[in-house]
């Protein structure tokens, strides 16, 4: 049978040309990219070492690609490449971002060069991995990575196992034929994770807006507790790669005497004459008091 469109984007089949710089052997490339794309007939454009960024940029200055999947780090690094920007992005169609979470700095720049917007997904190994896009005709970045894929039911809990109101943060659960059977050999891992009722507790921190979209805070295990105050490194790194001066950022709690424990960011620099006072009064003008970084740490490159 014929394949369905997956959007008013894709006019045909046959017609598609999909950048593949994510290995195979990743759920996400191997569903999106080689199984997806295969069904519709698209060409598949190979990156086998995205991580040497211009040899990548000189493959993709031969071909008219329409769709681009990769993850925020790639895009950053992409957008930092002269020759990059210099590209004809008039073919490109969508951007899907996932396995990571995006970045509003890197989303807006994006959007910037190529009149496209940075379309985010969610999805983990044990779902296979689909559990949440954002429609691809949105027109911008909207922080949230999308609506829950059809037969997928999500719920958001505390830590006691209760579902929270809308708008409010708890561990992200996701039931749907999507989901993994188990840990293959491993019943005690998947007990921990797998309920009776066959909703996964995906170890994610996320609220449900208004419009029923679900916006992803951070993972639970990376939470770092501030004067009994919840903070979450993902916000900080997001507002850390909003200056200008900033290329790259990783945010971490260290223990603390006084307050349990601080934040701390790492900075690699786009102007190298930034300095930690810069960071922090950024900070301090787009963050919470207890939220803001006691320690910054400059390096060459982040691993």
């Amino acid at each position: 049978t014929s394949a369905p469109m997956l959007s008013p984007l894709w006019p045909s089949e046959g017609g598609e040309f999909v950048v593949t710089a994510l290995p195979l052997y990743h759920i996400f490339a191997l569903t999106a990219n080689c199984f997806t794309f295969i069904r519709i007939g698209a060409t598949n454009l190979l990156i086998t070492n995205p991580r040497d960024i211009p040899a990548f940029v000189a493959e993709l200055a031969k071909y008219p690609f329409t769709v681009v999947t990769g993850v925020n780090t790639l895009f950053n690094a992409l957008l930092n490449n002269d020759a990059f920007n210099a590209l004809d992005f008039s073919k490109l169609k969508v951007t899907l971002g996932g396995g990571m979470a995006v970045q509003k700095a890197v989303a807006e720049k994006w959007k910037l060069l190529t009149g496209k917007p940075l379309i985010e997904a969610y999805g983990l190994t044990e779902t296979s991995p689909a559990a949440c896009i954002n429609p691809l005709t949105l027109p911008a970045y909207n922080g949230c990575t999308g609506l829950p894929v059809p037969s997928t039911d999500i719920q958001i809990r505390d830590l006691e196992g209760r579902e929270v109101a809308m708008g409010e943060a708890g561990e992200l659960f996701i039931k749907g034929p999507q989901v993994m059977k188990g840990y293959w050999n491993r019943p005690e891992e998947t007990a921990k994770v797998l309920g009776q009722d066959g909703f996964l507790a995906t170890g994610d921190m996320a609220v449900i807006t208004p419009d029923g979209f679900v916006k992803l805070v951070d993972r639970k295990k990376d939470m770092i507790l501030v004067s009994g105050f919840n903070v979450y490194p993902n916000e900080i790194e997001d507002v850390v790669a909003m200056h200008p001066g900033v290329l790259e950022v990783a945010c971490i709690g260290l223990p603390d005497d006084k307050s349990g424990e601080v934040v701390k960011v790492f900075v690699v620099r786009k102007d190298p004459n930034l300095t930690e006072r810069d960071i922090i009064e950024h900070c301090k003008a787009n963050l919470t008091g207890y939220k803001v970084p006691k320690f910054v740490e400059f390096r060459n490159e982040l691993p």
